[in-house]
């Protein structure tokens, strides 16, 4: 049955994220073909156009989120998908800063809620400690898809017409390549466990215990504003907001700007585009081993960290070199850049939707942290500024500096959580694990005093 989700249900979903990825960051392979300058932009309006993008996909994210829960991921995730399709596919006949600021704007929109609605729909479908290694192949789907575009947009800039521009046929191929494939997301995903087709009448009932023994308190609730908000009552959603907030900053850096970064070693457009391949594979490498493992020790905080350091060593040797006299050395801290990025974010909307047990609050949560690290975006597309081309030193250093902090913040609550729960365990003279402790009495949080963390 647990065969059937990986292979019925997985497949369709990274393959959303993938175009939802492409979609998003085709701007950049595309300014390296001369798209800015065909369309007129001048001075920082590109990165105006990065950063807008940023602003609808936070402000939409918790509200599209709850339209989620209420008419099923199933459903809403592949109209959203239609949505930003279409903007990408309109991208290719905007002639000025104006109408892409439009699409933009309105990309973002339909972007907003796919994460977190992925992430709440899996949880539905999969117990605790099988939630970070399939998000992680979920999400892998954006990690390669910086190495799908270079291949794409290296194939499409061979094509040679004097009437349209090569950047024209990459918005068009991929907005449409998103449209097909979202029609056929709306009628294949099932809308939950009780009623997936592939499954026998046995496998509903056995799908259904799992997530009521590691998962959910309750199954196909209602959706209900005060439970779906009451998380935030804890001071622990707080941190996570925090350490949401800062790891967006180098991941926005790496998955916005990495195409501007190679060129910056001074490669050609064409090179430039291929270069990025083998980095995103490695990230996406990387972040497969990680979630993977993660399930497998049923342990969050010291598997974000770890990618997190790699990351920030990337940062610090790009900030720190002359790339052009040291070119090898800096295309390595791109590979560093690349493995260091993904996995954080996967394991840490992991790690506090292992600790939320009720389905309201799990969708709303998601939606609020995803859209709190997606701001990061914000701040990354403020710091990737022209007048520091090529080297993008000042950029480097914040999200170096940001990487930090999400360090400190990931370990310093890994530490607590522990504590507590060795605390509890001393308390009442037992050894007990987050995966030994009943659902329900999960569901009561922390006040309980079987509660257990997942740390």
């Amino acid at each position: 049955m647990i065969r059937k989700m990986d292979w019925m249900i997985l497949p369709p979903l990274a393959f959303m994220y993938l175009c939802n990825a492409l979609d998003r960051g085709n701007v950049g392979n595309a300014k390296t073909d001369g798209w800015d300058k065909d369309i007129g932009l001048t001075g920082n309006q590109y990165y105006v156009l990065v950063m807008v993008f940023y602003v609808p996909f936070c402000l939409f994210g918790t509200p599209i989120s709850l339209l989620v829960k209420r008419y099923s991921a199933a459903r809403v995730l592949p109209i959203m998908m239609f949505g930003f399709g279409a903007m990408g596919l309109c991208t290719a006949a905007a002639k000025n800063f104006s109408e892409v600021f439009a699409l933009r704007w309105f990309l973002g929109t339909f972007e907003s809620a796919m994460l977190p609605g992925v992430v709440f729909y899996l949880s539905t479908f999969y117990k605790r400690d099988e939630l970070a290694s399939r998000v992680g192949i979920f999400y892998a789907a954006a990690s390669i898809s910086g190495a799908f575009s270079g291949l794409i947009a290296f194939g499409v800039f061979q094509l040679k017409n004097s009437k349209y521009h090569g950047w024209q046929y990459l918005f068009w191929i991929e907005g449409a390549g998103t449209i097909l494939f979202s029609v056929f997301a709306f009628f294949w995903l099932p809308r939950s466990p009780a009623t997936t087709r592939f499954f026998t009448a046995r496998e509903r009932l056995i799908a259904k215990a799992r997530i009521l023994s590691d998962s959910s308190t309750a199954i196909d609730e209602r959706l209900s504003f005060r439970d779906a908000f009451r998380p935030f009552t804890d001071w622990r959603y707080g941190v996570w907001a925090l350490i949401s907030l800062s790891l967006g900053v180098p991941l926005a850096s790496v998955n916005n700007f990495l195409p501007q970064i190679v060129q910056s070693l001074g490669y050609s457009t064409v090179k430039t585009n291929l270069y990025t391949v083998a980095p995103n594979i490695a990230g996406t490498v990387v972040l497969l081993i990680m979630t993977f493992s993660s399930d497998y020790f049923r342990e969050r905080s010291i598997h974000i960290c770890v990618p997190l350091a790699i990351g920030l060593v990337g940062f610090i040797i790009l900030g720190t070199i002359d790339v052009l006299a040291h070119r090898n050395v800096a295309y390595f801290a791109c590979f560093l850049l690349c493995m260091g990025a993904p996995a954080p974010s996967v394991l840490t909307s992991s790690w506090y939707s292992n600790n939320t047990t009720n389905e309201s609050g799990r969708a709303v949560v998601a939606a609020v942290m995803v859209g709190i690290a997606n701001s990061s975006g914000l701040i990354s597309a403020n710091v990737f500024r022209a007048q520091d081309a090529p080297k993008y030193v000042p950029a480097l250093i914040t999200s170096a500096c940001f990487g930090g902090i999400c360090i400190v913040l990931v370990a310093s609550l890994g530490i607590y959580m522990r504590l507590e729960n060795r605390r509890r365990d001393k308390e009442q003279g037992l050894k007990l694990t987050s995966a030994q402790v009943d659902t329900e009495v999960l569901g009561q949080g922390p006040a309980s005093p079987l509660f257990r963390y997942v740390y």
